[in-house]
């Protein structure tokens, strides 16, 4: 079943978000700066789907057979956030990113690496990542864990959670607070506007915050 909240926070952006979760006590939800789009203008949302791992030596027929594993365990209509413990390969590239799209997955963002960049931007699949670099997982890297909350930047994200993704930045949504956050946020976005158009009007800017109570 399509996730109708994934489909309202798509129509968002990071930084309201941010700005609602701030005002409920929330403040800390954003991860590193340095994980971003490989295509500048994309924009990912849904709920989470965790995986981890770790570099080790490992035959290469076993890396391969745990990393296609993994792509039969991510669920359709989620954003798979992986933590690889790494900072020399990469954990996404051609075959994968076309196998998740195929597969309805909204979006794979890694604390880590991403090679055939070329290929999945033709496709569309939208993947965030830190550094590229044509180094793959075979005989290296081993997924460890699927779907158990894990810690990118200090940031605890569970499977269940909700993300935003845009050139902005990466803000987790606590699975609880979904609902409510999203419904905030579109409010605000809505009293932005009101805001946007008094200024537009030519009424002062710092009338229009004391009217509207955001800027």
């Amino acid at each position: 079943m399509s996730d109708n909240l994934a489909r309202r926070l798509e129509q968002c952006y990071s930084g309201a978000v941010f700005d609602v979760l701030r005002n409920r006590g929330f403040a800390e939800q954003t991860l590193p700066t340095g994980i971003k789009p490989i295509e500048p203008a994309w924009k990912v949302a849904g709920r989470i789907w965790t995986v981890s791992g770790r570099a080790q030596a490992a035959d290469p027929h076993e890396t391969l057979l745990q990393w296609t594993g993994m792509l039969s365990k991510a669920p359709g209509d989620h954003v798979v956030i992986c933590q690889p413990n790494d900072a020399t390969i990469a954990h996404m590239g051609e075959l994968s990113a076309e196998t998740m799209l195929f597969r309805g997955v909204r979006g794979f963002i890694v604390d880590g690496g991403c090679r055939d960049t070329d290929f999945i931007v033709h496709i569309g699949f939208k993947v965030f990542c830190r550094y590229f670099t044509p180094r793959d997982i075979v005989g290296c890297w081993l997924p460890e864990a699927f779907g158990e909350p894990l810690d990118i930047g200090g940031v605890t994200i569970a499977t269940g959670d909700y993300v935003l993704g845009d050139r902005d930045g990466i803000v987790i949504i606590p699975g609880d607070l979904a609902e409510p956050v999203i419904e905030e946020t579109e409010k605000v976005m809505q009293t932005e506007s009101l805001v946007r158009k008094a200024i537009l009007q030519g009424e002062d800017p710092q009338q229009a915050y004391l009217d509207h109570g955001v800027f």
